[in-house]
């Protein structure tokens, strides 16, 4: 094999994981997105926002009339009128300073990961078979199917699927983690990530994707806030702002008779100024979500990133809050994953420390996390100390498919344990009795959910030593809460119906599928969906692929398999199961801040009502002086008044806006009642609020 080492310039060399978390306002996002507040007034970028766009053009409107009235033509009172189109304009800017700032959160993650990504040499190998010659090839060479060799301190170049050997991976510079993962041939741990680095030992790798389509690429391509899709709540939403804006658009239209400019104003008495119907109109259409909603909707793919989750659009985070069925898997999200031994029920004429004592025996090698518990548990209970297999010239008999059970030969001394039902056959085939009271003890264990090992010395049954899925912590708590919020937990297992039915109890969940294969799970996701209902789940096997596929929200472990990532629409870097948890609460959290500042900028609106419509027509019509329960010191304070605190509220919901409303495990009713008490009650009387305050101010400054 030729000695092809790459130089030190070309490896790669990760230094610094993705940045998952900067603060709200960072030094090193504001400066950015200050200078990218200016960029958005491109008339273009304005556009994609209608009721910001309405803004944006009452801005050059009070602008060219400022330069109107500096040269005596069209209304009187220029500093007015400056003033007025100078807070438009900060309307303008503090809207695209708010989707800046969101998008600069998550254009510095995607910077991070495209830091990643530098020139590695990569071992190309002539066949797929470790051994065989190599040659020195860059990553960008690398093309779907190509065979490449990997081995202890080599930097994986491209994304690929493990065909041979067993190697510990650095995968920090991806996750974020410091911990190695084992990726090996076969089986649900065989995907490997390009930037990644082998730790140990070697292996054969099939090259999967191509230069540029490869998972960092496509992590840098999601987080690119900029060009994030509109999601279709985001779409109905923007319609019904676009509505209410057309409706105060036609009624500032109407008004257009009673401007300066007009006969039918002069009859009426004083006349509007084009300058205070714009400053109406601004104060009456939505600006406060409509300046807000996109950066909503950035900030909750950026906050999915930090969770360590890559969504593939901000379509699939929205589904995420609607969903409202969950399909878990059991192993590894609801239960610990590794089944331990609990108890040991003695065969009649045994005692309970000679069951534990044979069945010690028989796991003294078995290097299974269960095998290992059984150990420890005998040591626990009876203090039986590990004795040396050497000594004892015994030899390891390993677990198999076919035979179901584990054991070792000392001479001519035969100790298994398995499963009942093939150590029953084993002891009848010896011509030995396998006791009732052994197959009672069999059921009552499954029946509590757990497994049953049966224990044989020498043909003679022991017993049972009872293995128990451990239901993780809090988990139980964690399903309560989405009841409340009426989401639909269902657990997925491989066990029998009678083992599923015990854990599914004491977890808590809704509803269970036993003894699942892949057509079960999509037979059942199909249904829910018939019914009208959202289905997220997770997955990380070649064969959760076309279940993952068909679910509204399929999250894929980074741990997994290539077909299952390319089927989900979001990948958790961790690969933790439980995060489809977290998944659905951010999901949620974006849609309640959306409806929450929804809320809260209608019912501003309310409010606005009541500053400025006395001020623009109590010239024209006195009696409406009747309105003016706010009692604000003149006509042009108050329109001021309401344009700054239109302009501000912006600044101050832009934290709110970003970093998401608090999360709370309730339903869509009491969501609705909190919601109005908080953000409507409150919408309403907050601007009656602030406008006085910026009213008593400018009057006591005489800045109007």
């Amino acid at each position: 094999m030729p000695n092809a080492q790459p130089s030190q310039k070309e490896m790669t060399i990760f230094t610094n994981p993705p940045a998952k978390s900067l603060k709200l306002f960072d030094s090193v996002l504001l400066v950015p997105a200050i200078i990218e507040s200016f960029k958005k007034l491109d008339p273009r970028t304005q556009l994609r926002s209608p009721v910001m766009f309405v803004v944006y053009v009452g801005s050059i409107i009070t602008t060219l009339l400022y330069f109107q009235a500096l040269f005596g033509q069209g209304e009187a009172n220029p500093g007015f009128i400056l003033a007025t189109s100078i807070w438009l304009w900060f309307t303008v800017l503090f809207a695209n300073f708010a989707e800046a700032l969101a998008e600069g959160r998550s254009k510095a993650q995607a910077a991070s990961l495209r830091s990643l990504k530098q020139s590695v040499m990569a071992k190309k190998l002539a066949s797929p078979r470790h051994g065989t010659t190599w040659l020195p090839a860059t990553a960008t060479d690398l093309r779907k199917g190509h065979f490449i060799l990997v081995e202890a301190g080599d930097v994986i170049p491209i994304d690929g699927e493990v065909i041979e050997g067993v190697a510990s991976v650095d995968e920090s510079a991806i996750t974020g983690e410091s911990a190695p993962v084992i990726r090996e041939s076969g089986g649900d741990f065989s995907s490997v990530t390009g930037g990644t680095r082998v730790l140990s030992d070697w292996l054969v790798v099939k090259v999967t994707a191509n230069p540029g389509e490869t998972f960092l690429d496509r992590m840098i391509s999601m987080v690119e806030g900029a060009k994030r899709q509109k999601t279709p709540n985001e779409i109905a939403l923007t319609i019904l702002l676009v509505a209410l804006t057309i409706v105060f658009l036609i009624v500032t239209v109407t008004l257009l008779p009673f401007s300066l400019f007009s006969v039918e104003a002069a009859k009426a008495g004083t006349p509007i100024s084009i300058t205070v119907l714009i400053a109406l109109l601004v104060c009456l259409i939505p600006t406060t979500i409509g300046g807000l909603l996109s950066a909503i909707g950035v900030a909750g793919m950026s906050r999915m990133m930090q969770a360590n989750v890559i969504a593939t659009s901000g379509r699939a985070v929205e589904a995420a809050g609607d969903v409202d069925v969950l399909l878990l898997d059991k192993t590894g999200t609801i239960t610990l994953g590794n089944r331990q031994a609990a108890a040991f029920f003695a065969a009649p004429g045994v005692t309970e420390q000679q069951l534990a004592d044979v069945a010690q025996l028989a796991s003294l090698a078995d290097e299974t996390p269960e095998g290992r518990s059984i150990v420890v548990l005998a040591k626990q209970r009876f203090n039986i100390r590990e004795r040396e297999m050497a000594g004892l010239n015994a030899v390891f008999v390993p677990f198999s498919a076919n035979t179901r059970m584990s054991g070792v030969d000392i001479g001519a001394r035969h100790v298994r344990k398995g499963a009942a039902d093939s150590v029953k056959k084993y002891v009848e085939a010896l011509g030995q009795p396998y006791p009732a009271e052994v197959g009672r003890a069999v059921d009552d264990v499954s029946r509590r959910g757990s497994t049953p090992l049966v224990v044989v010395d020498d043909g003679r049954v022991m017993g049972v030593v009872e293995l128990k899925d451990i239901v993780k912590g809090g988990i139980k708590e964690r399903f309560a809460e989405l009841r409340r919020m009426g989401i639909k937990t269902v657990m997925i297992t491989g066990d029998n119906k009678l083992t599923a039915a015990a854990i599914a109890a004491e977890a808590g969940v809704d509803d269970f599928l036993a003894e699942a294969t892949p057509e079960d799970k999509l037979k059942l996701i199909r249904s829910y969906q018939a019914e009208g209902r959202l289905v997220a789940m997770t997955g990380d096997g070649t064969n959760d692929a076309p279940a993952l596929a068909q679910a509204d929200v399929a999250v894929a472990m980074n741990s997994g398999t290539q077909a299952a990532k390319e089927a989900g629409n979001m990948v958790d870097l961790d690969s933790n199961p439980t995060k489809l948890l977290e998944i659905v609460e951010i999901g949620k959290q974006m849609l309640m801040t959306r409806g929450s500042l929804t809320t809260f900028s209608i019912s501003n609106d309310i409010a606005k009502y009541f500053a400025i419509i006395p001020a623009a027509f109590v010239g024209t019509y006195p009696s409406l002086k009747a309105l003016d329960v706010m009692h604000l010191s003149s006509p042009n304070s108050a329109i001021m008044s309401a344009v700054i605190f239109n302009a501000l509220i912006i600044v101050f919901l832009i934290p709110l806006a970003l970093k998401g409303v608090q999360y709370r495990a309730i339903g869509a009713a009491a969501l609705l009642r909190r919601n109005i008490w908080i953000y409507g009650v409150g919408g309403i009387v907050l601007p009656f609020v602030g406008i006085k305050l910026i009213d008593m101010l400018l009057s006591a400054l005489n800045l109007i």
